[in-house]
């Protein structure tokens, strides 16, 4: 394959990093480190361009080698992989101004593509201001166990990347490039003296600290940004300005999700919006203080309005210097009354103490008003080019951000609801056993108490320690609420609901809270939404929100929200559960259904989606994947979470985040509003899918469920056991102390098998579902080629497990399978994993009618070509350790080599969370 000088700048920029890496190492850990880094680096790097195992000569040249020279191998080839990713982070960047400088087209998930598609399908202008005018883009960032990048890292990556883009606009000969290599070496050494792990464990309040600071760093400049250029390629193509709102808004459950995480509690629910608001407030006070600076015109050469006038004079600005500064004067007012408002709602003020004491804003809105009022007087005298420039791109901050910054969900597990609820019943002498009662019953109680103004709660009662502390957490939200507004808690999550009681339960305790007003039409200031989490859950759900939208107290809250009503849809304890093929089908299926429901009930539905950063955990491309949702599903409206390290791959750098969110924003108005194929349930493509999901599954819970020892083979191939004791999130690896699967949240299973690189979550049962499909139906692989062929989402199924496939490697799965100690076990399991990867690679060659794992992906081919030979020693590093580790060497420093080779993986597979 041949590659054009802009294929070849990442490998350049990888292989310069590399080797200033490589000088840091020499300078500050010695000669003899920097030839065992060189030594190993060249047999990693010759053995894979050979094709052949580098294992046993890597195995040969690290583990003779004492601990401390083992651990600068580990860390140079982590630090490696960072730097890596660092340069394709900014390669796709140079990639994106080269297509556009060349006018070579619009590249897909582009907003100028989804514009020019919707012309091209003849979509109306009125229809598309609709649709934008509704739209909402929710990214909802979550912290979990495999959240490894430390804000440190992450600055100093933000200068690495600015340094290679800047000589990467340079001429070849410009003799500033030296300096610029420079610039980086000091750079990676700073780097090279950085602590990669932590000594603690993250508490929830630092991982709210964490989060908040991809806004300063990415997404405070790129949300308002995508705003003004959607109206712009709306403008471009139909010759006016459309009505929009913000499009974008950020949600995040760090600081609220308490399911299975006991540090959540009422103190940090506050903590973590009081955070939130000042961060939001402070951006806002900064930014005044600057439009007060830029707008310095004079009254004596210019005119503004009236309206301007008038908050110049309410301003209390009397300095004579401003006399004749009405821009100044005003924007002095507003800063004031600003900060007022913040000394309301925050105990430490952000943006220091104002000249002028005025009237608190009542909320962001009335910013938003007078900033509307300084644009316009600025366009009447002609300044509109200024207005467009400086005020608006605040104007739609406050919007998009206003008091709150982002949304913080609630959530918790429908089984702690169940005893708060039957405890408050109880004690108030309502239902003396609740829990007794069937579903008919409990929903005929429920709505009952939802009728009623009567509280339930009395506050010279006795409760549960359980009841108290979930009682606290909610009466918490509601203070937030109070203090920031209803954006700043907008939604209530229901972990593992199974039925409409689940979801009155909490309508019931946010009576009992004032989030809810009760009545025969009661109004919620949250939005209630049932998360449905395993295979079993998915097929239930369109049967329990039919029967939940059939209650008519709910039905009332429900319109009182504008009609509609959020479903949450869980993908990776869905694959967990049945496998990556049942998964993906019983999520397609219960979308579409889900769809019908409410468009008989009268209700629009927003689908939620808790997707991850890998295939197995519904990961894959965005823009693929949301045009790949069912018809209906998307409609205007797309929340998704944003999980593990893929949280700093996307939004640490403007440009990552802005290239992540366009194309979050592409996808949802192109699936709103084009065409869509309909598969009806006895379409041929739908009834294979029944019939392979069904065998998938079985293949699959035969191997992870039925056989007894799985679990034992399970915790001795991967490090899930040390994974659980990193330093790197607060939430526990398990919902309980049990070891069963059932018990282990999906991140971690998940995150262990990328580990030792067999990603069994992601293809396993897949290749007999097709051949048993295959055998029983003639003609059967002429229609799966044709479906891969027809089908968008058949097409995003074979697509994203190519990529998995092609990632994972089970020579080196087999070197961990050697750690099982019952060797009879070990090998048994492993050749079922070895026999039916086989058996899927074979049939996503005859699917594709290509061998090539990544034919349609060549850019992930160059990628893996240039990162995978660096992870080759981390994995025989990984094996060592983990042996030595539970062989009770109680050295610190295998602890803390394991871990790094962990952290070094996780980076270098970029999807692994």
């Amino acid at each position: 394959m041949s590659s054009t000088p802009q294929d070849r700048s990442a490998g350049d920029d990888i292989r310069l990093l590399g080797r200033l890496l490589g000088d840091v190492v020499r300078d500050h850990a010695g000669d003899a480190a920097f030839e065992l880094v060189e030594r190993v680096r060249r047999i990693a790097v010759s053995e894979r361009r050979g094709g052949a195992d580098s294992f046993v000569e890597l195995t040969d040249a690290l583990v003779p080698v004492a601990i401390d020279e083992q651990l600068h191998v580990i860390r140079a080839f982590a630090w490696i992989s960072v730097l890596a990713n660092t340069a394709e982070d900014v390669h796709h960047e140079r990639r994106r101004r080269f297509h556009r400088a060349v006018g070579s087209g619009h590249q897909e998930g582009s907003l100028a593509a989804a514009f020019e598609r919707l012309v091209v399908a003849g979509v109306g202008s009125d229809e598309v201001e609709r649709v934008l005018g509704e739209m909402v883009v929710s990214p909802v960032l979550t912290a979990h166990p495999t959240e490894v990048r430390r804000k440190t890292v992450l600055d100093a990556l933000g200068r690495v990347a600015s340094l290679l883009d800047q000589r990467g606009r340079l001429a070849v000969d410009d003799p500033e490039h030296d300096e610029l290599v420079e610039a980086l070496r000091l750079e990676i050494l700073t780097l090279w003296q950085i602590a990669i792990l932590r000594l603690s464990k993250l508490r929830v309040r630092d991982e709210v600290g964490e989060a908040v600071r991809y806004y300063d760093s990415s997404l405070f400049e790129v949300v308002p940004m995508l705003q003004r250029d959607v109206a712009a390629e709306f403008a471009r193509r139909w010759g006016r300005t459309p009505r929009i709102g913000p499009i974008v808004s950020m949600g995040s459950w760090i600081g609220g999700d308490r399911d299975g995480n006991p540090f959540v509690t009422a103190e940090v629910v506050s903590s973590a919006t009081s955070h939130h608001a000042q961060v939001a407030l402070g951006h806002h006070l900064a930014s005044l203080h600057l439009l007060s600076l830029q707008l310095a015109m004079s009254s004596r050469l210019v005119t503004p309005t009236a309206e301007l006038d008038a908050l110049a004079q309410a301003s209390g600005d009397v300095s004579p210097f401003r006399a004749d500064e009405p821009y100044r004067r005003a924007l002095r007012g507003m800063y004031a009354r600003l900060h007022a408002l913040a000394a309301q709602v925050l105990e430490s003020v952000p943006g220091g103490d104002p000249h002028a004491r005025l009237e608190a804003y009542t909320g962001t809105e009335e910013l938003e008003r007078d900033l509307d009022v300084v644009a316009e007087s600025l366009r009447s005298h002609g300044a509109g080019a200024l207005a467009d420039a400086y005020v608006l791109p605040v104007r739609r901050a406050v919007s998009t951000f206003g008091g709150h910054l982002c949304g913080l969900d609630m959530r918790q597990n429908s089984a702690v609801h169940d005893v708060v609820v039957a405890e408050l019943l109880a004690v108030a002498g309502t239902a003396s056993d609740y829990l007794s009662l069937g579903e008919a019953a409990r929903i005929e109680l429920l709505a009952a108490e939802l009728s009623s103004s009567r509280p339930l709660r009395s506050p010279w009662a006795e409760y549960g320690e359980l009841t108290r502390g979930e009682l606290a957490v909610l009466d918490a939200a509601a203070n937030s609420v109070r203090l920031h507004g209803p954006r700043a808690v907008p939604h209530y999550v229901i972990s593992k609901a199974e039925s409409a009681s689940d979801v009155l339960e909490v309508a019931v305790l946010l009576k009992e809270c004032g989030l809810l007003v009760p009545g025969p039409a009661p109004h919620s200031s949250v939005d209630i939404v049932p998360l449905f989490e395993t295979i079993d859950d998915l097929h239930r759900a369109p049967d329990v929100l039919s029967g939940l939208l059939e209650v008519p107290v709910y039905r009332a809250a429900v319109a009182a929200r504008g009609d509609w009503q959020e479903v949450m849809i869980g993908y990776s304890d869905s694959n967990k559960d049945g496998g990556y093929l049942t998964s993906t089908w019983s999520l397609h299926r219960a979308q579409t259904e889900l769809v019908r429901v409410a468009r008989e009930a009268g209700v629009r539905l927003r689908l939620f989606h808790g997707r991850g950063g890998t295939v197995g955990r519904g990961g894959g491309p965005a823009y693929q994947a949301i045009l790949a949702q069912p018809v209906g599903s998307v409609d205007g409206a797309l929340r998704i979470t944003e999980q593990g390290e893929m949280v700093a791959a996307k939004y640490a750098q403007p440009a990552s985040a802005r290239r992540n969110l366009e194309t979050l924003v592409a996808a949802t108005l192109e699936a709103s509003l084009m065409p869509g194929e309909r598969i009806g349930p006895d379409d041929r493509w739908g009834a294979a899918m029944v019939e392979m999901s069904e065998a998938a599954r079985r293949c699959y819970r035969r191997l992870v469920y039925d056989d007894p020892r799985f679990v034992e083979f399970f915790r001795a191939i991967t490090p899930i056991g040390e994974i659980a004791r990193l330093n790197v999130g607060s939430r526990p690896a398990s919902r309980t102390a049990s070891d069963r699967i059932e018990d282990l949240r999906a991140i971690p299973w998940v995150f262990g098998w990328s580990q030792c690189r067999v990603s069994l979550p992601a293809w396993y049962g897949v290749g007999t579902a097709f051949e048993e499909y295959a055998g029983r139906r003639r003609g059967g692989a002429e229609l799966l080629v044709e479906m891969n062929a027809r089908w968008p989402f058949f097409r995003s199924i074979i697509a994203n497990m190519g990529m998995v496939l092609a990632k994972t490697d089970l020579e080196i799965g087999a070197r961990y399978a050697e750690l099982v100690e019952d060797v009879e076990l070990g090998g048994r399991v492993f050749a079922t994993i070895r026999a039916e990867h086989e058996r899927t690679v074979a049939w996503h060659a005859t699917i594709t009618g290509s061998a090539d794992l990544l034919a349609d992906n060549p850019a992930l081919a160059r990628s893996i070509g240039n990162r995978f030979p660096y992870l080759d020693p981390l994995h025989v590093l990984q094996i060592e350790m983990l042996r030595r580790y539970r062989a009770g060497d109680g050295d610190g420093l295998v602890a803390r080599a394991l871990e790094l080779t962990i952290n070094a993986i996780a980076t270098g597979l970029r999807n692994s969370g």
